[in-house]
């Protein structure tokens, strides 16, 4: 249950002014928000939770307990990293109207992005990783939700970039943290 929780809400937080919700939040504007954007956005978020969830559960289960704390540390660092990252999301000169093609950028920027790599970090520490990949799919699809209601220019109103920055800063401290009890057995 906790990691459900969990990572629900980091999952959620995370994805705040990421990649993948300005893109729908884009789409959304120009579409009039279309219900069928809604739900390629939807289906993408619960295929890449899948994907890092399994990833992580499947990479942690072969390693030992200290590196897959590594493992968990090293994919905090990665996400802290991409929170850091500078979004931007070009402005669209001739929009798709296909959600297949749409639903291909969404899941190739979601595979890649620091909300999925919370999902793989905490598949990979959960003793029930399928309760981090339900939660991390609820949040991903919340976060959608979002940019799909709002918008780009309501969501860009937001300070994104400072709220990201924020994330990433706890994310680093976790990793060092986690990663430091790894290696030396602190806490």
């Amino acid at each position: 249950m906790d990691s459900f929780l969990f990572a629900m809400l980091l999952v959620f937080a995370i994805a705040l002014g990421g990649r993948d919700q300005l893109i729908i939040a884009q789409f959304s504007e120009v579409e009039e928000r279309n219900f069928g954007l809604l739900i390629a956005g939807a289906a993408c978020a619960v295929m890449s939770a899948g994907v890092m969830a399994y990833a992580g559960s499947t990479m942690a289960a072969i390693l030992p307990p200290r590196a897959a704390d590594m493992l968990v540390a090293f994919a905090l660092a990665i996400a802290a990293f991409e929170l850091c990252w500078r979004v931007k999301v070009k402005p669209m000169k001739e929009p798709t109207r296909s959600y297949i093609a749409i639903g291909a950028v969404l899941l190739a920027r979601q595979i890649g992005d620091a909300a999925r790599f919370a999902i793989f970090a905490l598949a990979a520490e959960a003793v029930y990783p399928t309760t981090a990949f339900i939660g991390g799919a609820i949040g991903g699809i919340a976060a959608i939700g979002l940019g799909w209601t709002l918008g780009l220019a309501q969501l860009q109103r937001f300070p994104l970039r400072t709220i990201r920055f924020g994330f990433g800063f706890c994310l680093i401290v976790a990793a060092l943290v986690i990663g430091l009890n790894a290696r030396y057995m602190f806490l």
